[in-house]
């Protein structure tokens, strides 16, 4: 873990290729762990506590694929700082000194749980700030942080999908292996999240699944994630754009508590691998391009 001094660079890394074996981007957006010190000033939790809402490791989990023939995007700054798997001005309002544009989104889901685009809270439903931030600090980090990310984003998916006529997106994150809810049922080892059929070609939740599970993990679907934002925006099947969401649970790779690499780190890495190369080998991406209109 490192801390921003002065100026947050580099904010966000993208590695490409240098020969791509298929059009697949492996992303993380929630493993950031560069902390800015204004953030932990302005904190009424310690370091600890706010890590709780990072994806450990998980940008480690994936890293070495760019050298499989694979690109792979990581963002360095913490979700707790600025969630770029946020619509750009979900915010709450009760967080701000100021007047909030208009065109923000006070009312989602997800601002009322204060996970918003600035997070109110950590991921066990701690406050995060002692008092309220300024409105022109929010918007900073969306203008400084959240937008650059989401324009290179673009670009390397509009580039892939230009090469290949179709782009993969794995979003790629992780989950407490116990929800906040006792009535949960037990969490398995993976969720695979499509947006219930709509973001990505079946196929590709299938050929996780069936790639997966086949070296062991226990699945689910869509239930208790589905897929966020990031997902969600930039899956349009039709357009040949296909995004699904991983959610891997923390207990098969760390040690929560501790917030360190168990001994099966390695091992779940390589399989990441084998996940790639299944993917690069099996999906018919010839097939998966825009849909064409038929002809009158």
């Amino acid at each position: 873990m490192t801390r921003f001094d002065g100026e947050m660079s580099p904010a966000f890394e993208i590695v490409e290729p240098a020969e791509w074996r298929a059009p697949v981007i492996f992303n993380s957006p929630h493993s950031g762990s560069t902390y800015p010190d204004e953030f932990l000033n302005a904190s009424r939790i310690d370091l600890p506590t706010l890590r709780r809402s990072e994806d450990s490791f998980m940008d480690e989990l994936i890293g070495h694929l760019s050298a499989r023939g694979f690109a792979t995007v990581r963002v360095n700054f913490p979700r707790s700082y600025v969630d770029v798997n946020r619509e750009p001005y979900e915010l709450d309002p009760r967080m701000f000194t100021g007047r909030l544009p208009s065109f923000a989104n006070t009312r989602s889901m997800r601002v009322a749980g204060g996970l918003g685009t600035i997070p109110r809270v950590v991921g066990d439903g701690q406050e995060i700030y002692r008092d309220r931030i300024l409105v022109d600090d929010a918007l900073a980090r969306i203008e400084t942080l959240y937008k650059p990310y989401h324009r290179a984003l673009r670009r390397l998916i509009n580039k892939v999908h230009q090469r290949f006529g179709t782009v993969v997106l794995v979003d790629c994150h992780s989950m407490p292996s116990v929800g906040v809810s006792r009535d949960e049922p037990r969490r398995p080892d993976i969720v695979i999240g499509d947006r219930y059929g709509t973001s990505c070609t079946p196929l590709l939740p299938d050929r996780v699944e069936e790639t997966m599970g086949g070296l062991g993990y226990s699945i689910g679907r869509n239930k208790p994630y589905a897929g966020g934002f990031i997902t969600e925006h930039y899956g349009n099947p039709a357009s040949g754009l296909h995004a699904v969401q991983l959610e891997l649970n923390r207990a098969i790779y760390m040690d929560e508590r501790r917030r360190e690499r168990s001994p099966r780190f390695a091992q779940v890495a390589t399989d990441f691998g084998v996940l790639a190369d299944v993917l690069a080998s099996t999906m018919p991406f010839g097939d998966l391009g825009p849909f064409q209109a038929a002809a009158e």
